[in-house]
């Protein structure tokens, strides 16, 4: 179908360390992708980068065909992210961050509604949409930290452990909810969940000190537990 995102020797260097070596990498529209690596592998930072919060020290990003360096804006208005920052406002009702952020992408008001209506359902906040946003428990906020994500339709969702703070039923609801959108939308998954993560994507990438290690097809993976052994020996292994 054509890549949606696309990086030629993308590197970032931080004073001391250098986060990503020289990535190439072609994620195709529609793809359900998730990247693994323990921590300090350049995960968040690659993630960032495509969120347009970090600028690489080299390389070439393009998303949706638009270079990043240079169509920043327009790269956010196609982007939903979810992180361990919630970006909500504490003192704004529910109903009221979802109608800010909607509005803050340009959408019309009976489309806010609508979104607003439809994402409540899903992520179960209904009976909340009046409270604020300071009274909510942390696994609320995550919910609808994810409502905020996804209010104005993304072509691509970029998650950085969306399961943090969530209980069994929110993470199912989670699962839910992206697998309906990776239909139509572009989906990449920062997690260390493996179990979850494998359940519901269609590639994964491996991260090793800012170098992919591994990056294959689920289906050419016979058993989540073949992927644990794989990534087990990755780093254990010294690879």
């Amino acid at each position: 179908m054509g890549s949606i995102i696309s990086v030629r020797g993308l590197t970032k260097r931080f004073a001391g360390y250098v986060a990503l070596h020289g990535i190439d990498l072609n994620i195709e529209k529609g793809e359900f992708v998730i990247i693994l690596g323990p921590n300090g592998a350049g995960k968040t930072t690659f993630l960032k980068i495509l969120e347009t919060l970090v600028r690489p020290s080299s390389g070439l990003v393009k998303i949706g065909g638009l270079e990043l360096s240079r169509s920043a804006v327009q790269i956010r208005k196609m982007i939903g992210a979810i992180s361990h920052e919630s970006y909500l406002y504490s003192d704004l009702t529910v109903e009221e961050n979802l109608r800010f952020f909607g509005k803050m992408y340009g959408l019309p008001d009976d489309e806010i509604t609508v979104r607003i209506q439809l994402l409540l359902k899903q992520m179960h906040l209904e009976h909340r949409y009046m409270d604020r946003v300071s009274t909510l428990s942390r696994g609320l906020k995550q919910r609808l930290s994810i409502a905020r994500s996804l209010i104005h339709d993304p072509e691509i969702i970029l998650m950085d452990e969306p399961y943090t703070g969530l209980d069994i039923r929110s993470a199912d609801d989670l699962e839910k909810l992206l697998l309906e959108n990776s239909r139509k939308a572009t989906v990449l998954m920062v997690t260390h969940d493996i179990d979850r993560a494998f359940s519901i994507c269609e590639r994964i990438i491996i991260l090793c000190d800012g170098k992919i290690s591994l990056d294959i097809r689920k289906k050419d993976i016979g058993s989540v537990e073949e992927l644990k052994n794989i990534y087990t020996t990755i780093f254990d292994g010294g690879a």
